[in-house]
């Protein structure tokens, strides 16, 4: 969904300045491609699906996910 964990401001960008309140900032409600929490967004976003469609999480490794079902292995390195 792309929510953020914490709370974050930005100025009113070039174009969209209300004329009336030139001073006031955006609270932003998601990220944006761009900001530097936006990577923790996304992968937050993707760990929650990988695991919602039965990969395990690495215990060792916070990128590398598994996924096994039978003889089949599948090895996810994000």
């Amino acid at each position: 969904n792309g929510a953020l964990a914490e709370t974050v401001y930005m100025c009113q960008p070039p174009g969209y300045v209300d004329v009336q309140l030139p001073d006031h900032v955006c609270l932003l409600k998601r990220s944006l491609y761009g900001l530097k929490q936006a990577p923790r967004a996304w992968f937050n976003r993707l760990h929650t699906f990988l695991l919602s469609v039965g990969f395990k999480a690495s215990k060792t490794d916070v990128s590398l996910f598994y996924y096994s079902r039978g003889s089949a292995c599948v090895y996810l390195l994000v």
